[in-house]
């Protein structure tokens, strides 16, 4: 009986071993499956990256070319004689977001912590909805709105009381200067703002939501008010999520197109008042593409393609060290 039961017992062992291996192969075999997908995928962007920069830089290579480093340093844009600067729509395009992120992230934070922190219950998710439906609202309707109904109300109530509250004041009688358009600079900045404020919003939001209670609550035991604990634990907690979520909205301030086309004015000049028509490098592109003859005005259009990817690359290359830079700090 001794001899049967070990007989019986080792083709059974032998089995299971070779079950184990198989399972173990199929699991190995997964695993190097799964690494050459997300190894492709991450590959596939870094391709995708350089194959969009080479394309600018082929087909800007013509205006590069014929107008060398004046393209760069030139307001003039002038189709009809061939002679293109970039210099307006860049200077457009760096004034409207940084006037849109100076007023949109103030008021994304102060949004985000009226929410986690002294936002009643009842009014936490309603307040929540309407800012995510404000991000889902297309660029255009925003242009139309813009367009029909608030440079209409610039002109005629804002832009006439900013003249004369700054007109005594040396420098700022220069920024607030000149006729109300409505249209404007000032105007697609706001409309920027509007923009980006729910992006930032979301994202300071939810890093708000992730600081331990237990720190909060150690902070109001010591007696400190909202104001104290927000300004010294939960902003520099989150600080890192915090310029993640500036840096997203920047991105969208820096590309976005329809909306400004529609209330910039479409100017290419360069103007010391910020209640002047100007344009922006996505505004320039967006209208003038479909109606570019010759290939110097073509080529001069996609340099400007090439000029805001630049633009994004340093900003968000930026960021990245700042944050690596505050990472490293904390970690010290």
């Amino acid at each position: 009986m001794t001899i049967d039961a070990s007989l019986t017992a080792a083709p059974r062992e032998k089995v299971d071993r070779t079950a184990r291996a198989k399972m173990l192969s199929g699991l190995s075999r997964n695993d190097r499956t799964f690494s050459l997908l997300t190894r492709a995928a991450a590959f596939f962007v870094l391709i995708t990256l350089g194959a969009i920069f080479v394309s600018l830089i082929s087909g800007s290579w013509l205006a590069l070319k014929t107008f060398g480093l004046s393209f760069f340093t030139t307001e003039s844009w002038n189709p009809v004689t061939e002679h293109f600067g970039a210099l307006a729509p860049i200077y457009g395009t760096i004034v409207t977001s940084a006037i849109a992120m100076l007023i949109a992230v103030p008021i994304s934070i102060g949004i985000a912590v009226f929410l986690t922190e002294l936002c009643p219950m009842s009014l936490r998710r309603p307040i929540g909805i309407a800012i995510e439906l404000l991000a889902g609202i297309p660029s255009i309707i925003y242009g139309i709105w813009g367009l029909f109904f608030f440079a209409p109300a610039l002109q005629q109530y804002v832009q006439p009381e900013l003249i004369a509250l700054f007109a005594p004041i040396p420098g700022l009688s220069d920024l607030f200067s000149g006729p109300p358009y409505g249209i404007g600079v000032l105007t697609a900045a706001l409309i920027l703002a509007m923009m980006v404020l729910p992006f930032v919003t979301a994202v300071c939001r939810d890093v708000f939501d992730t600081v331990p209670p237990v720190l909060k609550e150690a902070a109001y035991g010591m007696g400190w008010t909202t104001r104290e604990v927000v300004k010294n634990v939960v902003i520099p907690y989150t600080r890192v999520g915090i310029i993640g979520g500036v840096m997203l909205g920047l991105g969208r301030a820096l590309g976005e197109t329809m909306a400004v086309t529609f209330v910039i004015g479409n100017a290419h000049r360069i103007s010391a008042s910020i209640l002047a028509p100007g344009t922006t490098i996505s505004a320039t592109i967006a209208n003038e593409f479909t109606e570019a003859v010759g290939d110097v005005y073509t080529s001069s259009l996609i340099a400007l393609g090439l000029i805001l990817f630049f633009i994004t690359f340093v900003v968000l290359a930026l960021a990245r060290l700042m944050l690596m830079r505050i990472e490293k700090k904390a970690g010290a």
